[in-house]
């Protein structure tokens, strides 16, 4: 053939600067791209060959990648189908586009599909090339050999050119800003990154030993890929040492996995891959790119949100499928239905694998739950379908250490534990050493406490009591026992309002500052054998603080202080003592106060229903006014003599101190003082 000079097929000169800068997102994948293309061509000519449309000799049918530094070149050769003159021509030098102006203004908002969809991942080579040579012999009888040349302008050179070996040759001229692809090293890495499972050997260099306190070359090709990956073997022909050793293989240095999943489909779409199951610390964090995805054994993304669902990012493992869309750069996902159905294919596949574990080795499931705790939440919190699934295996344990499927559970509590209003009550606590008083006292009354510590509890909480009908969970500190699971009405507190009042005024005095926690003071009747002071937390605003921890949405919950009750126990026999002695030494001194008191707000009360129907007068309103005054002076009497009463008195702040200490919130020089007031009260 004579030689020919042309443009290449496109309207205007500024399309090379487009796909050298704005096309691709990662400039290394230039050599993905060009290696994909020479395991096509290979594996194009074994296909022909199979069906007897090719008749010669296969020969080599390695993809060599090779670099000449002292030509600052790198070369991808492959001995495939090769391409004749009429194939470059209508393969590379015609790109399909109406015109460039009209291209760009069309996809200047989606650039990354431009060339996933027009088919040019050979021109990424112009992201770290000059100057870029093909040099082409096809398979066909009689074919000569072709070369191209075109250096990132429009225009090129075709030429018929002497090659004695069927298949291409890519040379790439590297570019003064991206010689480092002229380095083994970089290229090797590369190569391992994103063509370590291709079907076809690909060679990059020699394989090296250590020699004379250094690396050297050797006689014997480097092979940087395994052709036949696991994944595409079939479950029955691969023990278990296999996976373990496929994981090592990607994750090298990391502990074995709990287990994993051998995906394989080809209807309604076709899907491979193997996914494992590591171990998952409880300091909770969506991890990404642990999933890597592969299409047709080359690697394309380790970002595959879309095609995994959310809650599974915490697996790792690898996925293979042609039939997931891709666009420019084969690195970013297009959301569409097909993909959809992958992901909802991957969810169904992975519940039914650990409902199958559940069933058929429960003593492996109850030994493998803990580490596998935080997935099974976080998928149930986040994806619907894997949460009604889930709701068969998914396991809680007791304070005792025994683990029950939330059916099992719901059985062995509802006899002991359903409420007056026929709510099965679930006690759970977050900690079983800080809130062991209180697990004590409801397991001796004979009830079942969950341990429940992971950081994703109080949501998950919240999703059980929406799934579970007539079911309330409530943690073992959040009331007295009594009232945990209420039975019946509570017991009446013996107590006249003034008791109530002067108790309140004596116990909060003495109560010592606790940084960001606030105490409303109650009494209950509990027995004689419960603590003096209990001190119990709010349920839904414990709740809610824990959620806004990691919600920012919910900050104003997050910036309340933690709300806790002082429950005083009137059956307490150190309580009675502490009332009887207050009776009778300290009421004496506010029984005027509290009667002027009850005078001045029944004054009050009866101006207001005098004139309830009109407007009182001046008189009568600063009548109320002086009332209102003197109630709040008579208030402060008696709060200023309650608490100097009470620091006389050791016992009271003791009582307070002991129920502080129970729940860890007892600290610094308050505890020093305990301590100290301890040892003389001996």
């Amino acid at each position: 053939m004579t030689a020919q000079k042309g443009k290449i097929g496109v309207t205007t000169d500024n399309i090379f600067p487009v796909i050298k800068k704005f096309l691709y997102s990662d400039q290394e994948i230039f050599l993905r791209e060009l290696v994909s293309n020479a395991i096509d061509a290979t594996q194009k000519l074994r296909t022909l060959s199979s069906f007897g449309d090719y008749k010669g000799e296969l020969g080599d049918m390695k993809v060599r990648v090779t670099i000449d530094k002292e030509a600052g070149t790198l070369t991808v050769s492959d001995h495939g189908i090769g391409m004749t003159a009429e194939d470059v021509d209508k393969y590379i030098n015609q790109i399909a586009f109406s015109g460039a102006e009209e291209f760009l203004e069309k996809y200047k908002d989606n650039a990354n599909a431009i060339i996933g969809h027009f088919g040019l991942g050979f021109y990424s080579a112009y992201m770290v090339a000059k100057k870029v040579e093909i040099r082409s012999l096809s398979y066909k009888e009689g074919a000569t050999g072709v070369r191209w040349e075109c250096d990132g302008s429009p225009e090129y050179v075709m030429e018929a050119c002497d090659k004695a070996e069927r298949g291409t040759d890519i040379i790439l001229y590297i570019d003064d800003e991206s010689k480092k692809f002229l380095e083994q090293n970089e290229i090797n890495a590369l190569l391992k990154k994103y063509c370590r499972f291709l079907p076809v050997p690909v060679i990059s260099g020699k394989k090296q030993q250590w020699k004379d306190g250094k690396y050297v070359d050797t006689e014997e090709d480097n092979v940087v890929n395994s052709a036949e990956p696991i994944w595409t073997r079939k479950p029955a022909d691969l023990t278990d040492e296999d996976y373990r050793n496929f994981y090592h293989e990607l994750y090298p240095g990391q502990e074995d996995p709990l287990f994993w999943i051998h995906l394989n489909v080809d209807y309604p779409f076709n899907l491979t891959g193997i996914l494992f199951f590591p171990k998952i610390k409880n300091n909770f964090e969506v991890t990404k790119n642990r999933i890597q995805l592969y299409c047709n054994q080359v690697f394309v993304t380790d970002s595959v949100e879309g095609v995994v669902p959310e809650f599974m990012m915490l697996l790792q493992g690898v996925i293979d499928s042609p039939d997931i869309p891709l666009n420019v750069s084969r690195s970013y996902l297009q959301s569409d239905t097909a993909v959809k159905k992958i992901s909802g294919y991957i969810t169904k596949k992975v519940a039914g694998r650990m409902d199958e574990i559940f069933r058929t080795d429960r003593t492996d499931y109850e030994k493998k739950w803990d580490d596998i705790k935080l997935f099974i939440e976080y998928g149930m919190l986040t994806d619907q379908k894997f949460c009604d699934a889930a709701m068969k295996f998914t396991l809680v344990k007791d304070t005792e250490g025994k683990y029950y499927s939330l059916e099992e559970y719901r059985t062995l509590i509802e006899g002991s534990q359903t409420d007056k209003d026929g709510d099965v009550v679930y006690l759970y606590t977050t900690d079983p050493v800080a809130q062991f008083t209180y697990i004590n006292d409801a397991t001796e009354k004979g009830y079942s406490v969950l341990v429940m510590d992971g950081q994703l509890e109080s949501h998950f909480i919240g999703l059980l009591e929406n799934k579970i009908e007539k079911a309330r969970f409530v943690r073992v500190d959040s009331d007295i026992v009594d009232n945990l699971i209420p039975k019946a009405d509570r017991a009446s507190v013996d107590l006249t309002g003034r008791q109530r009042d002067m108790l309140t005024d004596m116990f909060r005095s003495q109560l010592p500052k606790v940084e960001g926690a606030e105490f409303l003071v109650s009494f209950e009747a509990l027995s004689a054998e419960a603590n003096p002071i209990l001190i119990t937390q709010n349920e839904y605003m414990r709740r809610m603080k824990e959620m806004a921890a990691m919600q920012p949405g919910m900050s104003f919950y997050g910036n309340l202080p933690d709300s806790y009750n002082l429950i005083i126990n009137t059956g307490s026999p150190v309580i009675k003592q502490i009332i009887a002695s207050a009776d009778e030494t300290l009421m004496p001194k506010l029984d005027q106060s509290f009667t002027d008191i009850d005078a001045r707000n029944a004054e009050s009360e009866d101006i207001r229903k005098a004139t309830a129907d009109g407007t009182p007068t001046d008189d009568q309103q600063n009548k109320i006014k002086s009332n209102d005054e003197t109630v709040s002076h008579l208030r402060s009497v008696i709060k200023k003599e309650s608490a100097e009463y009470a620091a006389e008195q050791p016992v009271v702040r003791q009582t307070i101190d002991l129920a502080l200490l129970a729940n860890g919130l007892l600290r610094g020089a308050d505890l020093n003082a305990f301590i100290r007031r301890s040892v003389s009260l001996l």
